[in-house]
């Protein structure tokens, strides 16, 4: 969990015990006890989007979600284990940053996607009218099963049209915050132990983190009560200029 959301959660900590600090404070609390974690650059491609199945257009440019179930995005990452490379999947909902579904495997073949996609929609309880998925163009997603799937609960398909993580920067996000915040210094070895420890992360997350997306309450809360909440974020990107 980030210093930020940790800063949050120990306000009535300190109030209690009359203890006077602020971020800053705290920030320099952590690393001088080596507790803040640093940002790992490497990378393994887990997108294989040169192939003859067919892609679909982006059609979340312009949409702002204003409630659950309106955009799920996805995306799969990498994680190493002590006998090499798992892969997980996950699904999130835009609005309510809620993880729906997802999947450990030890391959990228696209049954496991599959898996990450059927946890999504049985344990979903709301409706789902209208509900865009969103994701790159990876052949596991573009694979016959997987865009069959979405196709009979009449799921509208997205994609990424390049290579720009921005265009799937909420996926992007959940995968770095699963990774630097839960799963980073565990050492499991099998795809199953990957699985459990998963299972507590998720939950850990949804249900613990508060986030800022959500006005600083958790994921689980903001998507079972639907609340409506104030994007409280900056974005930090600008455009470069591009000279022609």
């Amino acid at each position: 969990m980030g210093g930020r959301k940790l800063y949050v959660l120990l306000q009535a900590f300190l109030l209690e015990h009359q203890i006077k600090m602020g971020r800053d404070a705290l920030f320099d609390l952590l690393a001088a006890h080596q507790l803040l974690v640093r940002k790992k650059r490497r990378r393994v491609y887990t997108t294989q989007s040169f192939h003859w199945l067919k892609k679909y257009p982006n059609c979340i440019k312009e949409i702002i979600p204003n409630k659950v179930n309106e955009v799920w995005v996805s995306d799969i990452t990498y994680y190493r284990t002590t006998q090499g490379f798992v892969y997980i999947s996950f699904i999130t909902d835009a609005y309510s940053r809620k993880i729906v579904g997802y999947h450990a495997a030890d391959t990228l073949e696209g049954v496991h996607t599959l898996s990450a996609l059927q946890m999504a929609l049985k344990e979903n309880r709301q409706p789902i009218t209208g509900l865009i998925h969103h994701s790159d163009r990876g052949v596991q997603y573009c694979s016959y099963d997987y865009v069959k799937l979405l196709q009979d609960n009449n799921i509208i398909i997205s994609m990424t049209e390049n290579g720009d993580p921005l265009e799937n920067a909420i996926a992007e996000r959940i995968n770095g915050i699963m990774k630097q915040e839960y799963l980073e210094h565990q050492s499991p070895s099998t795809k199953e132990e990957v699985m459990e420890l998963l299972t507590k992360s998720v939950k850990s997350y949804n249900n613990q983190r508060p986030h800022m997306s959500c006005n600083m309450l958790t994921p689980e809360f903001v998507h079972q009560n639907n609340i409506e909440v104030e994007r409280t974020w900056k974005s930090y990107y600008k455009p470069q200029n591009v000279i022609l």
